[in-house]
């Protein structure tokens, strides 16, 4: 049913099941829809006549994001148009801010809070959109590397969101079950996994008013999209690593995973398992700031 992509980092380069992601988007939205029949969540600042509603919210930007991936697992769009397509998905969250009355204002320690006023919703939400949509889907490439960084950003804003966790439930479960195969490499959750997750992600820190929890959390998504596109400024070119049928090792330092392995020959699980762990220290940081 799904296409098979070869395996880069196998010795046999077997082929893969890819865009399993499919099955996350279809798994968490049908859970947010029955979230939302049961009325399960109430929101603080409700209004007289609700416009829209938190489950709903996040079920529509999982769809687009899941379409935007299948969409570009078909096709590869070109990154120039790709990366403001996440824009699109910006407006449901624009609408429930604006409907339910949410702060304008981001809380920053060591610097106070500042407030956006009306720039919040066509600003600093499009903005946040595309950042973390595009960063996320930037990572990968590696077995368990784009389905267990998002999964520990995932768990660590569900910690602190309160009643708000009850959205993610449903979501979690599937999407550490497509972890899990991912990470034995299994099946690859494709661009259709990747642009979903990313926009689960930041739809739910901007629902939850976790906005800045998340920008902590993300801060190695954030260090290797810079170091993919200063690289591709200067130097027009792309990062990329080499595989000896046991290790993979690069020379220069175009990425988060080529810093990991320039002139320092690992195993795929040991850069993982290297990448995992600094989600789980940011992750960690944003909880202690908290």
């Amino acid at each position: 049913m799904f296409p098979k992509v070869p395996d880069q980092h196998k010795s046999n380069k077997p082929l893969v099941p890819n865009g399993l992601g499919v099955f996350y988007v279809l798994i968490s939205v049908t859970y947010l829809f029955f979230v939302y029949f049961f009325d399960s969540i109430k929101t603080t600042n409700e209004i007289a006549v609700p416009l829209t509603s938190a489950p709903l919210t996040l079920a529509v930007c999982i769809l687009f994001g899941g379409f935007m991936g299948l969409l570009d697992d078909w096709i590869d769009i070109k990154w120039r148009y790709k990366a403001f397509m996440p824009l699109i998905a910006a407006l449901p969250l624009i609408s429930f801010a604006y409907s339910y009355g949410l702060r304008t204002s981001l809380s920053i320690p060591l610097v106070g809070t500042i407030n956006f006023g009306v720039y919040y919703y066509f600003l600093i939400i499009p903005l946040l959109v595309t950042i973390v949509t595009n960063t996320v889907n930037q990572l990968g490439g590696l077995n368990g590397l784009e389905t267990v960084c998002p999964a520990t950003v995932l768990i660590g804003l569900m910690i602190i969101s309160g009643p708000y966790a009850l959205l993610l439930y449903g979501p979690l479960i599937m999407w550490l079950v497509l972890a899990s195969l991912n990470f034995k490499g299994m099946i690859f959750v494709g661009n259709t996994g990747s642009f979903a997750i990313g926009l689960t992600l930041v739809a739910f820190a901007i629902i939850t008013d976790l906005k800045f929890d998340m920008v902590i959390s993300i801060l190695p998504y954030v260090f290797n999209s810079s170091l993919i596109l200063l690289t591709l400024f200067f130097s027009r070119k792309k990062a990329s690593v080499t595989f000896d049928g046991k290790k993979l090792s690069s020379d220069h330092i175009k990425s988060l995973v080529t810093l990991i392995t320039y002139h320092r020959p690992l195993t795929e699980r040991q850069v993982v398992a290297i990448i995992s762990a600094l989600f789980v220290v940011s992750t960690f940081a944003a909880l202690a700031l908290q």
